[in-house]
């Protein structure tokens, strides 16, 4: 099948350009967000032997690019702005360990024409994002599947970034042995997911995740399974919270995380209102500290002089 997006000689020359830009400002990776397949081999002709990552909504986008020595990330934001697309797109690379701590990126994108890569920025990101990676996650002991504790997390961070509406918002997913959670609950009221079947209650649904980010300005916690099914929102959680120490400023949503997964083997992941940072619970214990993604994204002005503008 042919490539959706024409690779020209204008898309040729904006990749060295990108390619001089990773250069002088010392970045590590070009990230591409796709709209369509490309012409690989090309491609990988115009970055030489810088490495690229490719984003894309749609899985046949990026089909047979990993032979070619690309790395791909698969999102799940269609008809998104470009800039919630590009942040996913970040989070899940550095989630799969494809970027670092500290990295410096140069992202290409459809700017201003769908199907056209006609725009560059770059992205130096926060030593606090580094730290939401597999390997953090895998250093957790617990049967919930990683991607079920992945896409957790992702939608935390995303919370604690974007708030609802330009407000700050704080929430609780208890993730995990919902059986026993569920036994140390009882809803504030109404539920918004009860009804529902469990095939409409899937975190990997945009629409669910969406739906999420709503209900989220309510009281009360989300139980998550471990197959990734919400199983109950605004819920109140009571479980004993002796001998569990927490550090100063931490409120009732964060003892309440604790305790939980102190009585249980779930994994409670927290966002705070004042400031949008994540911490995942184990043990009673804070295993896991992010910081709000707003403050990792830098975006760059450039300047270039055009070919043949010395002529």
């Amino acid at each position: 099948m042919a490539p959706s997006i024409k690779f020209t000689d204008q898309l040729a020359a904006f990749c060295g350009i990108a390619t001089r830009i990773a250069e002088s400002e010392e970045a590590e990776t070009l990230l591409f967000l796709l709209e369509g397949s490309i012409d690989w081999k090309k491609l990988r002709a115009a970055t030489g032997k810088v490495d690229v990552v490719l984003a894309s909504d749609r899985k046949q986008h990026l089909a047979g690019a990993e032979q070619n020595d690309f790395d791909t990330v698969e999102l799940n934001l269609p008809d998104s702005p470009v800039y919630e697309r590009l942040t996913q797109a970040l989070l899940e690379s550095v989630a799969d360990d494809l970027l670092a701590p500290g990295d410096c990126v140069v992202a290409l994108y459809s700017g201003f024409e769908a199907g056209t890569i006609d725009s560059l920025s770059v992205i130096r990101l926060d030593d606090h994002l580094g730290r939401l990676t597999v390997h953090d996650l895998r250093k957790l002991e617990t049967r919930v599947p990683l991607d079920t504790l992945k896409s957790t997390v992702d939608l935390a961070v995303n919370i604690g970034r974007e708030g609802r509406e330009g407000k700050p918002v704080g929430t609780l997913l208890v993730v995990g042995d919902h059986r026993k959670v569920m036994k140390h609950c009882r809803p504030l009221g109404f539920d918004p997911v009860r009804g529902y079947n469990v095939s409409e209650r899937k975190l990997e649904d945009p629409k669910v995740r969406e739906s999420i980010k709503e209900i989220a300005q309510l009281d009360g916690a989300f139980v998550v399974a471990a197959d990734g099914s919400v199983v109950a929102a605004c819920q109140y959680i009571s479980a004993p919270a002796a001998d569990i120490a927490l550090s100063k400023g931490l409120g009732a949503r964060h003892w309440a995380g604790a305790a939980i997964s102190r009585a249980t083997g779930a994994i409670a992941v927290t966002v705070s209102e004042s400031n949008g940072t994540v911490r995942l619970f184990q043990n009673g214990e804070v295993m896991l500290r992010i910081e709000p993604f707003r403050r990792a994204m830098k975006w760059k002005d450039f300047e270039y002089d055009p070919p043949g503008a010395s002529d």
